[in-house]
C-alpha cells in the first residue's frame, strides 16, 4: 500500500521534457509573427472598447478612465510578460497547462488545462450572445429575442429565457472555418481586424474634432442645475468625480478588457519562429490594445459629460449626442468585426489546449487526432465548439462568467510562479526539464563541475573551487552570491519561498480586501495584519532576489526578477479575491471534479502509459 501510494505521488508530481527539436509537430507551422499579432488585438480588443469604456467612466472613474486603462494595462503586461518569457523558453502547444506541467507537475497541470477549457468554452459561449444581442439592437423592434421569448421561452432556473439559435450559430460556422485550417481562419481573423481598428481610428480621429476640455472640469452644482433626467451620479466632479478609490475600482473592471492575449501561447507548434514570434506578439498586441482603449475612453469622456453616457451602447450616444447619429452603424459594424474576432480568439485555443492534454494522455486521446488534410484537432475543435455552441444556446451565462475570469486569473498566476520556478533551477535540470536531453529518469540536482568552471572563466579561482564554494554558501545561507550557478540547495530555497509567497499573497489579497470593504471604518487587527504580511512578502521577495539565476539563453526573458512576476501574482490573486461566494463555491465545485478525474485518470494509467516524456 504505501508503495502504491509513493508511486501515485510521484506520478502526480512529474514533469514534463520537452525535445529540443521544436520543428517536430504534427501541426502546420505556418504562422507568422504578423499573424499571432492579428489574433492577440482580435482576441483582446473585443466588446470592451465598445461598451465598457462607458460603463467604467458613468459609474467608477468618470474622466479619469484614462488611468483605470493605464493601470490595467500596467498589470496585464506583467502577466504578458511572463507569458512571452514561456513562449520563448516552451514554444509548445498548451499555453499556461504546458508551461505549468514543465515546471510544477501534472496535477497542477491538469488542473490548469481543465480551468483554461472551461474558460474558454464560458468566454466563447457569452461573446457569441454578445454578437446575437448587437444584431439584435440593431434590427430594433423587429428583432428575433422578442418572437422566441414569446414562442419559445424555456422558464427554468440557470436556463436563458430563450434559446439563442443566432449564436449557437454563429460558433459552430466559426468552429468550421476554424477547422478547415490556422491559415484560413487567420485571414479572415486579420479582415475583422483591421476592420474593427480602422474603425477605432475612425472614432478616436473624429471623436477629437468634438471634444471639450470642460466634460473633465464638471461643477456638479451648475450641472445638477441643467434638469436633464438622463444623468447619472456626478460625484465631485472633477477629473477625479469618485476619488482615487473609484479610477481603481475601474481599473480592476479594466483589467478583463484585456484578457485573450493568453491565445497567442498556444500556438507555440504552429508558428513559424515561436520563440521569437511569441514574445514579440504579445507585447505589441498590448500596447496596441492599451492605445485603442486609451484613446477611446479619452475621446468619449471628452464629446460628451460622463453622467450622460449610455453604459449599454455609449459610442452611439455619444456620436448622436455631437449631431452624427449616422455614425452609429458605422460603429456597429465594427462592434460586430470586434465580437467576432473575439470569438474566434476563444474558440482557438479550446482544441489546442485539449490537444496538448490528449497528447499527454490526460484527456481521451482522440481528441489529439489531428486531421491529415487541415493539420488541425479536427475532432476537438468540432466537439469543443459543440459544447459552448450548446451553452450559448440554453444556458443564462451571467452566473458563470465569474468562474470563467477566475480561471483565467490563476492561470496568470500560475504562469508567473513558472516564471519564478525555472528561472532558479539549475542550468542542468533547466536545461533537461525545458529541452528533454536527460539520460535518466531523476532531476540532475546539481551542476556539473565542468559547468562551474565555464561560467567562472573570467574569474581567477578554479571552476572546482567556485563550484564547492557556490555549494557551501548556498547551504550557509538563503542569501546566496548571485555570481553562483544555481544548485540544488538554491533552486530548494528559492521554491520554498515561492510557496510562502503564494501563501502571503493569499493572504494579504484576502485582508486588503477586508480593509477596503470597510475603509471609512478600518479594523486595527487588519491593519496590522497588513502591515505583517506586507513586511513578509518583502523579505520572501529580498532572499528569492539573493538566489542565483540560471544563464539559459532565451529570446526574451521577464526583466526586475523576482519583483515583476510576485507582483503580477498579487495582482491576479487580489482581483481572484474580489469575487462572490457564491463563484467560489461553483468554482470549487469544478475543481474537485478536476481533481477527481485527475487522480482516476493518472491512477488507471501510472502503470500503463510510458513516461518517456516527463520526469519525477
Amino acid at each position: 500500500m504505501l508503495l502504491h501510494l509513493r508511486s501515485f505521488s510521484k506520478s502526480i508530481t512529474r514533469r514534463k521534457l520537452i525535445d529540443s527539436n521544436f520543428e517536430d509537430t504534427k501541426l502546420n507551422r505556418c504562422l507568422s509573427t504578423t499573424d499571432l499579432i492579428a489574433l492577440g488585438i482580435g482576441s483582446t480588443l473585443g466588446a470592451g472598447v465598445y461598451v465598457l469604456s462607458g460603463e467604467v467612466a458613468k459609474k467608477a472613474s468618470g474622466p479619469s478612465i484614462i488611468l483605470s486603462f493605464l493601470v490595467a494595462a500596467v498589470a496585464s503586461v506583467l502577466a504578458g510578460l511572463c507569458y512571452a518569457e514561456f513562449g520563448a523558453r516552451v514554444p509548445r502547444a498548451g499555453s499556461a497547462y504546458m508551461y505549468s506541467y514543465v515546471s510544477i507537475g501534472e496535477l497542477c497541470a491538469f488542473v490548469t488545462g481543465w480551468n483554461l477549457i472551461l474558460s474558454y468554452v464560458i468566454g466563447a459561449s457569452s461573446v457569441a450572445r454578445a454578437w446575437s444581442a448587437t444584431v439584435d439592437g440593431m434590427l430594433g423592434s423587429s428583432n428575433t429575442s422578442y418572437f422566441l421569448k414569446k414562442n419559445m421561452p424555456i422558464g427554468l432556473p440557470y436556463f436563458a429565457e430563450f434559446p439563442d439559435f443566432i449564436a449557437a450559430g454563429l460558433i459552430m460556422v466559426l468552429a468550421g472555418i476554424l477547422a478547415l485550417g490556422v491559415k484560413e481562419s487567420t485571414l479572415i481573423n486579420k479582415v475583422f481586424t483591421v476592420v474593427n481598428i480602422a474603425v477605432i481610428v475612425f472614432v478616436i480621429l473624429v471623436g477629437l474634432s468634438k471634444s471639450d476640455l470642460d466634460n473633465w472640469n464638471l461643477n456638479p452644482e451648475t450641472f445638477n442645475r441643467s434638469g436633464r433626467s438622463d444623468v447619472g451620479d456626478v460625484g465631485q466632479g472633477g477629473f477625479f468625480p469618485f476619488g482615487v478609490s473609484g479610477t481603481l475600482a475601474g481599473a480592476a473592471t479594466c483589467f478583463y478588457a484585456f484578457v485573450g492575449f493568453d491565445c497567442i501561447a498556444t500556438t507555440g507548434e504552429e508558428v513559424k519562429d515561436p520563440q521569437r514570434s511569441i514574445p514579440i506578439s504579445i507585447v505589441v498586441s498590448l500596447l496596441v490594445c492599451f492605445v485603442a482603449y486609451f484613446g477611446v475612453s479619452s475621446v468619449l469622456t471628452l464629446m460628451i459629460p460622463y453622467p450622460q453616457l449610455d453604459t449599454s451602447s455609449p459610442l452611439p450616444k455619444a456620436f448622436e449626442c455631437v449631431g452624427m447619429a449616422w455614425a452609429r452603424y458605422l460603429v456597429a459594424g465594427g462592434s460586430l468585426c470586434a465580437l467576432s474576432t473575439s470569438l474566434m480568439g476563444s474558440i482557438f485555443p479550446m482544441p489546442r489546449i485539449a490537444y496538448a492534454m490528449a497528447e499527454d494522455g490526460l484527456l481521451f486521446s482522440w481528441l489529439g487526432t489531428i486531421n491529415s488534410h487541415t493539420k488541425t484537432p479536427l475532432v476537438a475543435t468540432i466537439l469543443l465548439g459543440f459544447m459552448a455552441a450548446l451553452m450559448a444556446l440554453l444556458f443564462d451565462l451571467e452566473s458563470l462568467v465569474d468562474m470563467m475570469s477566475i480561471g483565467t486569473l490563476m492561470a496568470y498566476s500560475l504562469v508567473a510562479a513558472c516564471v519564478l520556478i525555472l528561472r532558479y533551477r539549475p542550468d542542468g535540470s533547466s536545461r533537461h526539464s525545458a529541452l528533454g536531453d536527460c539520460s535518466s529518469n531523476l532531476l540532475c540536482e546539481l551542476p556539473s563541475e565542468s559547468v562551474a568552471a565555464e561560467y567562472n572563466d573570467d574569474k581567477a579561482n578554479t571552476g572546482q573551487d567556485f563550484y564547492h564554494e557556490c555549494q557551501s554558501w548556498s547551504i550557509k545561507s538563503c542569501c546566496c552570491s548571485t555570481e553562483c550557478p544555481p544548485s540544488a540547495n538554491s533552486s530548494f530555497i528559492a521554491n520554498v519561498f515561492v510557496a510562502v509567497v503564494g501563501v502571503l499573497v493569499t493572504l494579504w489579497s484576502a485582508v486588503l480586501v477586508h480593509w477596503l470593504d470597510n475603509f471609512m471604518q478600518p479594523s486595527p487587527f487588519a491593519i496590522v495584519m497588513l502591515i505583517v504580511f506586507s513586511g513578509g512578502l518583502l523579505i520572501s521577495c529580498l532572499i528569492l532576489w539573493r538566489q542565483p539565476q540560471n544563464s539559459a539563453h532565451l529570446t526574451f526573458k521577464v526583466p526586475l526578477l523576482p519583483f515583476l512576476p510576485i507582483l503580477s501574482v498579487m495582482v491576479n490573486v487580489y482581483l481572484m479575491m474580489t469575487f462572490s461566494g457564491s463563484t467560489w463555491v461553483r468554482f470549487s465545485i469544478w475543481m474537485v471534479v478536476g481533481k477527481t478525474i485527475s487522480y482516476i485518470n493518472i491512477y488507471i494509467h501510472t502503470h500503463t502509459r510510458t513516461y518517456t516524456h516527463l520526469q519525477t
